[in-house]
């Protein structure tokens, strides 16, 4: 980045800020669960392929930050009258610097996944397109959330057409599970900057990928599937609970611990056939979202 598309920093930490106003608008304490959506696709996609798997990852990353960038740049009017610690609004950056680096970020990941595989190229499109349309309505449209959970659902597959066995139902209906759970989230999310009581029916979208899990596993497969669906269930619960008790409930505190519960959708959605490995990643990217949410805010 160029001195001069950092602004108005103040005397005090002048080194450090431009840093953190990056990784602000980057959301990087999102960056594990994006990962594990990449492990859990790729791995219900036939797993093999190893060689995809740098330009899959960079390629999600690239594309999740650059709509990062661009939610802070559609959204600046509205920061700057409700939430001024914001990057633009406190003058870290330009707002024209977030414009050039979002669309920067999202052409790289275009190209990073259109070198995995053609059909992997056409997929990014479909995600391409839904990040666009929700970073410039999400403030506008209530029904956002579904676009949230769309971008997420797309990851599941361009993800899984990386590996050896291609799309299939796997990525596909897990990624449905998990597009119902973030959507959920996100419809919790919308009363952060509002007041009032929160409503209990996204509760219902937060169970969907229990739900799933037991709909598509049966026999030996299921129990695998029900001691990571209680892991889930108690999860959610530990930071839903407050919804239900006397006073009003900390929305933000309630999102960003549900943010993290998106790995343990993703450990899930391949819990029937899932190698130690694969869990002891998950587990690691599950401790690096709560490490970097300490550092950095999710929302």
């Amino acid at each position: 980045m160029d001195a001069e598309q950092i602004k108005h920093l103040h005397p005090s930490g002048a080194k450090q800020r431009p840093l953190r106003a990056l990784l602000a608008l980057s959301r990087v304490s999102h960056l594990p669960t994006v990962w594990s959506n990449c492990l859990a696709g790729w791995w219900l996609g036939g797993g093999g392929n190893f060689a995809k798997l740098p330009l899959l990852f960079l390629g999600v990353s690239a594309l999740y930050t650059g709509g990062m960038f661009l939610n802070d740049a559609f959204d600046a009017d509205f920061d700057r009258q409700r939430r001024a610690e914001r990057p633009i609004p406190s003058g870290a950056i330009s707002l024209p610097a977030v414009w050039r680096w979002g669309l920067a970020w999202l052409g790289l990941g275009a190209l990073c996944l259109t070198a995995v595989s053609k059909t992997t190229g056409a997929l990014t499109l479909a995600l391409l397109l839904c990040i666009i349309i929700y970073d410039a309505t999400h403030k506008v449209v209530t029904a956002s959330p579904w676009l949230m959970g769309l971008c997420r659902f797309w990851v599941y597959v361009i993800a899984g057409s990386a590996g050896a066995a291609g799309v299939n139902g796997g990525p596909v209906w897990c990624g449905v599970a998990l597009a119902l759970y973030v959507a959920g989230r996100g419809y919790l999310a919308q009363h952060e900057s509002s007041r009032g009581r929160v409503s209990y029916w996204p509760l219902a979208m937060l169970a969907a990928p229990i739900f799933f899990a037991m709909l598509i596993n049966s026999a030996e497969y299921r129990v695998p599937a029900m001691w990571l669906s209680l892991v889930l269930a108690l999860w959610v619960a530990l930071w839903v609970r407050t919804i239900f008790q006397a006073g009003e409930a900390n929305v933000g505190h309630i999102v960003s611990g549900l943010l993290a519960g998106i790995v343990f959708v993703d450990w899930l959605a391949v819990a029937p056939l899932c190698p130690h490995w694969l869990s002891l990643t998950f587990l690691i990217l599950f401790g690096a979202t709560l490490g970097l949410q300490r550092f950095v805010p999710s929302a």
